[in-house]
């Protein structure tokens, strides 16, 4: 009966569970809404590093650019005496390690040493003669300067001597002042010169510790002048090679291939052909067979000195030499004799040894600096770059005042080095020790080595400066790098060593120009499910925020970029708006421009300035200015000009996500 008495109107209306239920939805709702409500109004604030004093923060930088490495850290809390230890020990670091020597890393050291002794003996003789110098002097250079950086240098892999680059390099602008053949005193004495301001040049660029500037010369650069220069060392040696008595002083390709082709019916010799040729062959499968098993390492190393021994006794026995075969002749016999009084500290011949030893001293920092780098993360060890720019500087200096060229870290003995076990320096002193024995005892038993074995040494050694898989590499990886390594590599080859060098430098600055000067820029979106702002190219799924165009500026904001920048921005803007104009959607459009900054590292008063015209230039265009994450100097920058003042602080926030929660809170109530 009492169901009977009720309401028919009661079955109709809403049960319990549905009230309760609508109740719960209307309580979240609520819940959301003031959520938002109050995020709202607690967006992070963007925070205002402590002003420094101007002497400190003058300070703190320049211990960032000159000091990066701390390298005063193991002389803190130390007395005085401990102090005057260490200062020796990080001038001469064979001290420090010295003292942990032992007879099993004698035993690898002295392998190795005798291993690079045989490889540097045969190459010092060829690669004096690519400097036009006599062949002694190629052998002086691998005595002193070892021994000095043994003493001083920090890389235990690296071996010190005469390189091909170098030698190339170094006779080719001697003899543009001098000529070798007219005046060899006079030339001898350039080049000793040119060597003592070599020294000069890189321990000044390690004491003042300005290491980083060998780093403008990009690796790209690098790449394709050493092979444009193995090419034209290679060319150079047909001369030797082929037996050709008048050759051209010029090393560009043209040159030489005129100067080989014009002689091939009179100045060509068939004997000489034949010694190259087989030795050559010998010791291109002896680099074969090193590469193939790397426990045959020292076939490669000692294949040169078996291919002079043998090509002297072949010449001494068959007298080749009457024969139209060119033969070193006379090797000078003895030590080192100073040079001291032959290095010109005054007149006109001060200045060109300054300008080639500048060079000189530049190239030959790069290579050995990147060869002990190799060698060091091969074995996991620091190497300090202007410790090293130090011990190499002033090997150099008494190397120029002992009867030595400019030296440096040789690549192919240094790999020698390392593959038959070096453990420290001391390989270096025992090379040096077996070069001062055939100073004094062997030498006058080179007289009958033929040019040719020391032109096809030479052509066997730089065939590796030939980086083919390097230059690929850099063609996938980036077409401008690639560019710069074309250019470096067609200006040794078809003008001369130092164009090759101007272009590879020019073009090293030219890339840090444009990236400076045309830094990148990119329209972020927001990714699906997250609320995460990435670059719309990288991530197409990233959808733009209505109302809304966010760019992030990919550089910091100096005067060389600040008007690009600011134009970029609002080309951008512009492309927005008549995109989607194109589209038909409904006003309004763009409402505000919001400008992630986390890239921008710094800023200048052109910075602000362009960003001042921006914003006047989105005012009349009724679009507000939004920053998002401005870093520590930035934002203090900011707040100094009063350009925060100018847009509002509210309008500078912690990262994209609030910045758009705060200028677009549709879209969150959307989501």
């Amino acid at each position: 009966m009492k169901e009977s008495n009720s309401s028919p109107m009661a079955s109709v209306g809403p049960s319990s569970d549905e009230k309760n239920e609508a109740k719960e939805i209307n309580t979240k709702r609520q819940s959301l809404v003031n959520q938002h409500s109050q995020n709202e109004h607690h967006f992070h604030k963007v925070g205002i590093p402590p002003r420094q004093k101007l002497f400190k923060e003058f300070a703190s930088t320049f211990k960032e650019t000159f000091f990066a490495d701390d390298p005063l850290r193991p002389f803190k809390d130390q007395p005085q005496s401990r102090k005057l230890v260490l200062g020796i020990q990080a001038i001469f670091p064979i001290l420090e390690w010295g003292r942990s020597y032992n007879l099993k890393k004698l035993k690898g050291d002295l392998i190795a040493g005798l291993t690079i002794a045989s490889l540097c003996i045969p190459q010092d003789i060829g690669y004096a003669k690519l400097a036009n110098l006599d062949p002694q002097y190629g052998l002086y250079s691998s005595f002193v300067p070892p021994l000095i950086y043994a003493f001083m240098g920090s890389s235990r892999d690296i071996a010190i001597g005469p390189v091909a680059v170098v030698s190339l390099l170094l006779g080719t602008l001697l003899q543009n002042e001098i000529d070798p053949t007219k005046n060899p005193v006079e030339y001898r004495r350039l080049a000793f010169t040119a060597t003592f301001f070599a020294g000069i040049t890189q321990v000044t660029l390690g004491f003042f510790r300005l290491g980083f500037l060998i780093d403008f010369l990009s690796h790209a650069a690098i790449v394709g002048f050493m092979g444009g220069a193995a090419i034209t060392i290679a060319l150079q040696q047909l001369k030797g090679f082929l037996g050709i008595k008048k050759f051209t002083k010029k090393t560009d390709i043209i040159s030489v291939m005129h100067s080989v082709w014009g002689s091939v019916h009179h100045g060509w010799n068939w004997q000489t052909i034949v010694i190259g040729a087989s030795f050559l062959a010998f010791l291109l499968f002896a680099k074969y067979i090193g590469k193939k098993n790397r426990k045959f390492f020292w076939v490669p190393a000692i294949a040169p000195l078996i291919s002079v021994v043998l090509a002297t006794f072949f010449v001494y026995i068959t007298h080749a030499e009457k024969h139209g075969v060119q033969i070193v002749k006379n090797i000078e016999k003895g030590i080192n004799p100073s040079s001291v009084k032959e290095i010109y500290f005054t007149g006109d011949y001060l200045l060109k040894g300054f300008r080639i030893g500048i060079v000189a001293g530049m190239i030959a920092l790069t290579e050995a600096i990147a060869i002990g780098r190799t060698f060091a993360a091969m074995k996991d060890y620091q190497l300090d770059g202007n410790k090293e720019m130090v011990a190499l500087g002033a090997m150099n200096v008494v190397g120029s005042m002992t009867s030595c060229y400019v030296a440096t870290g040789s690549f192919s003995r240094s790999a020698v080095n390392y593959m038959a076990g070096c453990q420290t320096a001391v390989s270096n002193i025992i090379m040096s020790f077996v070069v001062f024995l055939t100073l004094e005892f062997i030498t006058p038993l080179f007289k009958y080595t033929p040019n040719a074995i020391l032109s096809s040494i030479i052509i066997s050694a730089v065939i590796g400066l030939i980086d083919y898989d390097a230059a690929i590499l850099i063609w996938k990886i980036d077409k401008l790098d690639f560019v710069a390594c074309l250019g470096a590599f067609l200006g040794v080859i078809f003008a001369s060593v130092e164009i090759g060098l101007l272009i590879a430098v020019a073009i090293s600055f030219a890339k840090i120009l444009l990236q400076v000067t045309r830094p990148r820029t990119a329209i972020l979106g927001k990714i699906p499910r997250t609320a995460v702002y990435r670059n719309i190219q990288q991530y197409p799924d990233a959808k733009k925020v209505p109302g809304i165009l966010i760019v992030r500026v990919d550089s910091a904001i100096y005067f060389s970029n600040s008007n690009y920048i600011k134009e970029r921005i609002l080309r951008w803007l512009r492309d927005e708006e008549e995109q989607l104009k194109a589209a038909y959607l409904p006003q309004p459009q763009i409402k505000s421009l919001l400008v992630e900054m986390s890239p921008v590292t710094d800023i200048d008063t052109s910075g602000i300035h362009a960003l001042e015209e921006l914003h006047k230039s989105l005012q009349k265009r009724d679009v507000q200015l939004v920053l998002a994450n401005p870093g520590p100097v930035v934002i203090d920058k900011l707040h100094s000009s009063g350009f925060a003042n100018l847009i509002g602080e509210d309008r500078i926030f912690l990262n994209v996500a609030e910045a758009v929660s705060s200028c677009s809170p549709k879209l969150v109530e959307e989501v």
